[in-house]
């Protein structure tokens, strides 16, 4: 008999994603368990699976279809034969035609996109991804070349100036909301300081080797200025904090949200009670959840319920920036491009390695002699770490 294969539930308060790709088609024999198509959310890919043995006799929706929680996509025939030459299969008069199969190599959803609009054909594509998946780079490149290959044939002249139109993914759009909402919402300032990470750059060269061979992870910078994160949050309560109508609620645990980019844009996994952990325990919890958000394999839960952010334009040069709050969290700390400056200490010009850092906040419940102060405590345990070093 026919069996319905509806959008399972996708995560607290989402209701909807898009059906990024079918694994499988009309015809196809499936066994419990196997993944028949890819759902894109707000923040994480959730597969859906084949709960019975059957055969595909309809799908209901096309990739890159908006899809509701409890929507029928698919129907599946327990008794049904897969299809072959001399079979047919009929699929209900609600069904929508049979996508079009897709290539064999695996392709970001964002590659997708590019690819239908682009009119490339993903089998003629390499992938450079993980595991040879086809970015959204792979599809530009052939695009490109494509473009440079049929330009070697003199077309007539035009003044038209090329445009493309993409669709933006679901994800891309989620934070385009959020950061307007973030905007309209909260009285949002940042405060400035530069920090100089001589003694932190010290300590690394010293000790980075022992480090790794005693805890198979590097140490980097984001466990000192997590450390130091956690140290000013419980120095100053409201910067932990959030509103939820009327009242303040002061946070007395420290999960700390780490923005990690992806090709799918910008997504912050949250490392839980941070202020638990060692250095060692800091980098591996960091390592993982990035490595997993580029894999895009994060669950639900690792994307929520953080207490304060940091993020960290300089992997990408930036030398100062104003960072945008992740609500309904009220501060956010920015961290920059490390670069060599002169500065002046004790009546000297000296050369040190310098950040600028700055920390975005909700004036509605943090002050400005606060926020500043927030991010001088950040700046005293960064140039002098040892007393950071003996605590963990």
């Amino acid at each position: 008999m026919p069996t319905e294969v509806k959008v399972p539930v996708l995560g607290e308060s989402i209701v909807e994603g898009t059906l990024a790709r079918w694994h499988k088609h009309v015809g196809d024999a499936v066994n419990a368990g196997d993944v028949l198509a890819e759902l894109e959310t707000d923040k994480v890919n959730v597969e859906v699976s084949a709960t019975t043995t059957g055969v595909v006799i309809a799908l209901h929706k096309h990739a890159g279809d908006t899809v509701a929680v409890g929507e029928l996509i698919a129907t599946l025939d327990e008794h049904a034969i897969a299809a072959a030459p001399t079979a047919s299969v009929v699929p209900p008069a609600q069904s929508t035609p049979e996508p079009t199969p897709v290539a064999v190599a695996p392709a970001t959803p964002v590659a997708r996109n590019v690819a239908a609009n682009a009119g490339v054909d993903l089998r003629t594509v390499s992938g450079s991804g993980p595991d040879g998946r086809i970015t959204k780079q792979d599809v530009i490149n052939k695009a490109s070349s494509a473009s440079v290959a049929s330009a070697a044939t003199p077309a007539p002249q035009s003044t038209t100036r090329r445009e493309e139109r993409i669709k933006m993914t679901r994800r891309r759009q989620t934070i385009a909301t959020r950061l307007v909402q973030a905007q309209q919402t909260a009285a949002m300032l940042t405060t400035f300081n530069e920090v100089d990470l001589s003694r932190v750059m010290d300590i690394r060269k010293k000790k980075k080797d022992a480090f790794k061979e005693q805890n198979g992870v590097g140490l980097g910078f984001m466990s000192f200025f997590t450390k130091a994160v956690v140290s000013a949050l419980k120095a100053f309560p409201a910067v932990n904090g959030e509103i939820q109508g009327d009242e303040v609620v002061y946070k007395h645990y420290y999960d700390i949200g780490i923005a990690v980019s992806t090709e799918e844009g910008l997504v912050v996994p949250v490392l839980r009670d941070a202020d638990t952990l060692n250095f060692a325990g800091i980098e591996k919890g960091i390592e993982s959840l990035a490595k997993r958000a580029r894999e895009n394999k994060l669950t639900m839960s690792e994307l929520q319920g953080g207490t304060f952010t940091i993020t960290n334009g300089g992997v990408f040069g930036s030398m100062m920036s104003t960072p945008i709050l992740n609500m309904p969290q009220v501060g956010i700390l920015g961290m920059h491009k490390i670069q060599e400056r002169a500065v002046v200490v004790n009546g000297e010009i000296v050369v040190r390695p310098m950040m600028y850092v700055a920390l975005t906040y909700d004036h509605r419940i943090i002050d400005g002699a606060t926020s500043v102060r927030f991010l001088v405590h950040i700046k005293e345990i960064l140039e002098d770490p040892d007393s950071m070093l003996l605590q963990s």
